[in-house]
């Protein structure tokens, strides 16, 4: 059973194919059937990857010829601290583990002709880096210049930021106006949190940029409750800063006769 999504490109782009060529010997003898000489890239972005953010793969495969193909077969290996979210490719399978992917080409590949595959997925909050996923080619006819057949991608993993948010009731602001803290434990600078609130009294969810907060500092924002909402519920985010401890991004307070936060 497939573990992750796929989309239905084909892996190689292989245009009006000839049959399997013959590479010419001296005297102009056809010798061994094939020789291809096939590459292959990979390529992660960003380069450097954030504690539980997306992050991409991007596998680029060629034939230099002057022979075809036959059959080649490309093997991914991605880290464990990498979740495997899409593959953009419907031939590609899940391999051997939750961390290899597999694309079989249905066809000979001509010379000149290229294609690839696009790996999407997170980062696990806790991986440490560096991260190394590892491409590799493989073919029924030898390749004579194997060296480039394989390729690898090694990406540091950023500290990150901790970021808190925390609901009280707001003094003096009667039982429909609550504070929310937003809190960066560090260890890094970030500049493009929002709050998100849901209970708010624009209604449906309301987002809120925060200022750059840097290691230690907090962030207040006083909030308005909807009439007829029992409850609010805040979740802090950053776009671009990774967070090692997504559990205490979000939090719910319930409003009674003495507001009570959980």
């Amino acid at each position: 059973m497939r573990r992750w999504m796929v989309a239905g490109v084909a892996f190689l782009v292989s245009g009006v194919l000839a049959g399997p060529a013959l590479a010419s010997g001296p005297g102009g003898h056809e010798g061994q059937w094939g020789g291809a000489d096939l590459s292959v890239s990979i390529e992660a972005h960003p380069k450097v990857a954030q504690p539980g953010q997306p992050l991409s793969y991007t596998v680029q495969v060629k034939n230099g010829g002057p022979g075809d193909a036959v059959l080649p077969t490309l093997t991914v290996r991605v880290p464990t601290d990498f979740k495997i979210v899409n593959v953009d490719v419907a031939g590609c399978q899940p391999g051997r583990g939750l961390s290899e992917v597999v694309c079989h080409s249905p066809k000979d590949v001509a010379a000149g002709q290229s294609g690839g595959v696009v790996i999407t997925g997170l980062v696990r909050p806790s991986a440490a880096g560096p991260l190394r996923a590892q491409a590799r080619l493989t073919s029924e006819v030898l390749d004579g210049h194997d060296t480039d057949n394989e390729a690898e991608s090694v990406v540091k993993v950023d500290e990150g930021a901790d970021l808190t948010v925390k609901l009280s009731a707001a003094r003096g602001g009667g039982r429909r106006t609550v504070h929310a803290a937003v809190r960066n434990r560090g260890p890094r600078v970030v500049r493009d949190a929002m709050v998100f609130v849901d209970g708010a009294r624009c209604g449906g969810r309301t987002g809120c940029v925060v200022p750059t907060i840097r290691p230690g500092g907090t962030a207040w924002f006083r909030l308005a409750v909807r009439r007829g909402r029992h409850a609010v519920t805040a979740i802090v985010r950053s776009q671009g800063r990774g967070d090692r401890h997504p559990a205490n991004n979000q939090a719910s307070m319930r409003l009674r006769d003495r507001a009570a936060s959980r």
